[in-house]
């Protein structure tokens, strides 16, 4: 029974993803994922990115995020991404393959930055999830705080931040971390962002250095 079950829920999510509009419209716009419309949105309403900017992009794969990020900093700007999934090649955009929990990766990271300031670091990371709050939420909670901790050790001053968080425990506290090293700290939950689901995205400006 339970595996009928199961294979119910994955042709109802199956059927899902494939009539939902952002996937369909992905396709057609020639972008990696559904998320892309997510970041284009936020883009919309708070002006992240200018051409020549440095970007750093966290839990980069398949590389939607990374695709925007490339098409508004130009040629002058520089991409770095990073997933601990393979991501297949994109133009003006620096992959770093690995575990971001992982030092070797950080370090890696930093030296593709070769001390390069960065103007904006934006995360679309997440743990696999179980399902178990009590087990998915401190992974999430401790992946967007590594985040804020390369955030800290690399942004210019003035630089902006723009994370994946899922509501819960520990949101509040980030919250006030945030408040803590920037100007302006604002939440946003795109239209692409599913209804039911928990995450919401915090856009942090003007880092204080």
């Amino acid at each position: 029974m339970a595996r009928t079950s199961s294979s119910k829920s994955s042709a109802g999510w199956l059927k899902e993803h494939f009539d939902d509009q952002y996937v369909q419209r992905s396709w057609q716009d020639g972008y990696r994922s559904r998320a892309s419309y997510k970041l284009l949105e936020i883009d919309a309403k708070d002006k992240l990115f200018k051409p020549g900017m440095t970007v750093i992009d966290l839990g980069a794969a398949p590389g939607g995020w990374s695709q925007i990020a490339a098409e508004k900093v130009g040629p002058a700007g520089v991409v770095i991404a990073s997933d601990i999934l393979e991501m297949d090649a994109l133009a003006g955009v620096d992959f770093v393959h690995g575990d971001f929990t992982e030092d070797a990766v950080l370090e890696t990271i930093l030296g593709v930055l070769a001390e390069r300031p960065v103007d904006l670091i934006i995360s679309d990371m997440a743990p696999n999830m179980s399902g178990m709050a009590a087990i998915d939420q401190p992974q999430a909670m401790y992946l967007v705080e590594l985040a804020l901790d390369l955030a800290r050790q690399t942004l210019r001053p003035g630089g902006g931040f723009l994370a994946k968080v899922f509501q819960g425990e520990g949101f509040d506290d980030f919250l006030k971390e945030l408040r803590g090293s920037f100007t302006r700290v604002v939440t946003r939950k795109p239209e692409a962002s599913r209804a039911r689901s928990r995450e919401v995205y915090l856009l942090a400006e003007g880092f204080k250095g």
